[in-house]
């Protein structure tokens, strides 16, 4: 990941030029980060995620999208969720030349080698203390998914390699349960019933 030194505005961020080549660009603290393109593993689990959320979700009331771009903070904030759940009619209110304004109701980031320790802990932080409900940290070389909600009331890893996966059941909502179970165990599984959450 390059961080260049400049403090730039929401509006300056906005009116940079594209980055060729699928360099993805954000801005955390003012300072301009590139991150680089996603391989094919991180996409395919993006698109599983939006779709076993999506069927979970009653679709009068919340969205779901991959790549979804928000605003934190007022301003020297423009963040990107590998997947995000929104209400929708707060995204309604987004003018289609700004991005959606505060912290979608659950932000999931799938992890990637260049990821470090330090930039997840920022991306939870950001999140939670601005008004999301809950941030999932997926790992893909683990087949695991972390659950923490705001106010740390849930702080939760389940995945394959936990023995007891069923006993988190009672932990967590029946269809954060649902879509972690059939994200690492049996792509076979039907999506949980909408309106599941």
């Amino acid at each position: 990941m390059a961080v260049t030194s400049a403090l730039l505005t929401v509006a300056e961020f906005s009116g940079l030029p594209q980055p060729s080549g699928g360099v993805r660009q954000e801005l955390h603290h003012g300072e301009l980060v590139e991150l680089l393109p996603v391989k094919m593993l991180h996409t395919r689990i993006q698109k599983r995620l939006v779709g076993l959320v999506q069927a979970a979700l009653d679709p009068a009331e919340y969205g779901v999208d991959k790549e979804f771009p928000f605003r934190p903070e007022p301003e020297y904030e423009v963040w990107v969720a590998d997947v995000a759940v929104f209400i929708l009619a707060l995204c309604e209110q987004t003018a289609d030349d700004d991005y959606f304004h505060g912290v979608p109701a659950i932000v999931i980031e799938v992890l990637s080698p260049s990821n470090s320790a330090s930039e997840m802990l920022d991306r939870e932080e950001m999140c939670l203390r601005r008004g999301g409900q809950e941030f999932w940290l997926v790992n893909p070389q683990r087949q695991s998914v972390k659950v923490i909600r705001a106010g740390g009331s849930l702080a939760l890893t389940i995945g394959i390699a936990y023995s007891s996966l069923a006993s988190w059941a009672d932990r967590l909502p029946c269809a954060t349960f649902l879509i972690v179970k059939a994200l690492w165990l049996d792509h076979t599984a039907p999506p949980p019933k909408p309106g599941a959450w």
